[in-house]
């Protein structure tokens, strides 16, 4: 094992686990050897498979650990007055270059040492849904669906309305949509929370800034044999879908309201014209909220403080906020803002996006 002595205090916080994995693959081939593991087929498709899956990041501790030493005796040049102004100039180029070679191994380091979501490649439902601020509220609930909409089609991932419930004048009480696609869940999963808009409605007359919030709550779609629900369990309504306003837009008992009873969950669809499909999307939306309501239930057994997904809608519990005034954005998690407002409306996601997985893959491997 190299010499982790050369690494400077505190510069690779995921330093320890890092060395364990590398301790690991040489474990791995040692034991790869053994005349033991040789006669045990299984033994050895198992220690085969350890070894490959770790592989790169015990490559990457050895090149870093070739790089500190490198840096260390490129500054013990630079720190010698008797060096030649030349070979100053040399050291410094090669100290720059191997710095950035080291950010470069530390990054993708970090990203090998977070373990992979299961979750992240299945599709998602996106609840969207009103807070406080009233009919500004509804307002900024369609500027988000819009957004996600946008962002989806960037993403190439599919995306159906499951329910909605408008308020007359481009507003939505709430919105419930399945994307589906590759990667569904990974790309939407950090919009969960509170969302802030700070504006001046299309409704005020005086000019007067408002702060609304919207809920955005996002659950992984599950498949029928990871949850059963017994159809005993069902009160299945039926009814004459609606548009905005109330008024009727079919007169026949198309859309469907589901109850499952043990929980209370209630899941509503009149999206379709077909009393069937619209049956098919509220089980699959009805799946999904039981199996994360269950998540949820056992997150808050292991840590009581824990807040829900979007907690109440209060206007202090937001992860982003949207000023329109300043076009700004700012995710209150990773304190970053953005001064572009229209374009993150406009669906691009993708900065705030990456700062969010890099800031959890950097919490998860120090931990």
């Amino acid at each position: 094992m190299a010499d982790t002595q050369t690494v400077e205090s505190g510069a690779v916080p995921f330093l320890a686990k890092w060395e364990g994995v590398a301790r690991r693959y040489e474990e791995l081939n040692q034991q790869l050897m053994d005349v033991a593991a040789l006669g045990q087929p299984g033994l050895l498709h198992k220690l085969n498979k350890e070894r490959m899956e770790i592989e790169e990041l015990a490559h990457l501790f050895v090149e870093h650990q070739a790089l500190m030493r490198q840096l260390n005796e490129a500054s013990q040049m630079l720190k010698d007055p008797g060096v030649e102004a030349e070979m100053q100039r040399l050291a410094t180029d090669e100290a720059h270059a191997l710095q950035e070679r080291r950010q470069e191994i530390e990054a993708r380091a970090l990203e090998l040492l977070v373990p992979k979501d299961p979750r992240d490649e299945k599709n998602t439902l996106v609840e969207i849904r009103a807070g406080t601020g009233g009919e500004e509220a509804a307002l900024f609930a369609g500027d988000l669906f819009r957004m996600y909409l946008k962002y989806a089609e960037r993403k190439k991932l599919r995306v159906e309305v499951v329910e909605t419930s408008e308020t007359g004048i481009g507003g939505y009480k709430d919105v419930v949509m399945l994307v589906e696609g590759k990667g569904a869940y990974g790309h939407f999963k950090h919009e969960s929370g509170v969302h802030r808009v700070q504006r001046v409605p299309a409704t005020e007359a005086s000019g007067r800034i408002h702060t609304s919030t919207v809920t955005v709550a996002v659950m992984p779609e599950v498949d029928e044999v990871e949850v059963q629900i017994d159809p005993k369990d069902l009160r299945i309504d039926t009814f004459c879908s609606s548009g905005a306003g109330g008024q009727s837009v079919n007169t026949t008992y198309s859309a469907v309201r589901i109850t499952h009873i043990p929980t209370g969950v209630v899941v509503s669809c009149q999206d379709e014209r077909s009393q069937l499909k619209n049956r098919i999307k509220a089980m699959r939306t009805l799946r999904a909220r039981i199996v994360e309501a269950e998540r949820a239930k056992q997150e808050a057994e292991i840590a009581q403080s824990r807040k829900s997904q979007v907690g109440t809608g209060e206007r202090s519990e937001k992860v982003r906020t949207y000023n329109f005034p300043q076009n700004r954005v700012t995710d209150h998690r990773i304190g970053l803002t953005l001064h572009r407002l229209e374009q993150v409306l406009a669906g691009d996601l993708d900065e705030i996006v990456e700062g969010l997985r890099e800031a959890n893959a950097k919490a998860a491997s120090e931990s």
